[in-house]
């Protein structure tokens, strides 16, 4: 059997899962799910099997979304904001979000401050 077969075999049984996916999902209410099963032939574990394979298979099919960069345009005058450090005065842009007060610099990573706004941007 060729890769292409094999490719077309596993389409059409996740399609043929994914209809019966459907049909339990649609199943009359008060049934359970262990009765569906039963009563179309196949265990429950079985059937939670297919549910992952075709939630799998959907999750591939969606095509990767690239992380949207945006560029702030910032004015000469904001960067000038000087703050006092132990070692000194230091330029740069002091950012306040959710409560959380950010200096940046020239030489901040910008590895560093990627992490330090995804946790500001995900605190609650």
């Amino acid at each position: 059997m060729s890769s292409e077969t094999t490719v077309v075999a596993v389409q059409c049984r996740l399609q043929e899962w994914a209809a019966q996916i459907r049909e339990c999902q649609n199943r009359p209410a008060g049934m359970s799910v262990i009765d569906w099963c039963a009563g179309h032939g196949i265990t429950k574990a079985n059937y939670y099997y297919r549910l992952r394979r075709v939630r799998e298979a959907c999750l591939e099919s969606l095509a990767p979304e690239a992380p949207v960069q945006q560029i702030v345009p910032v004015t000469p005058g904001f960067l000038q904001h000087e703050t006092q450090s132990g070692s000194g005065i230091q330029q740069g842009l002091s950012v306040s979000v959710n409560g959380f007060s950010i200096h940046v610099t020239e030489s901040t990573p910008m590895p560093l401050l990627a992490a330090v706004l995804k946790v500001v941007r995900d605190a609650q």
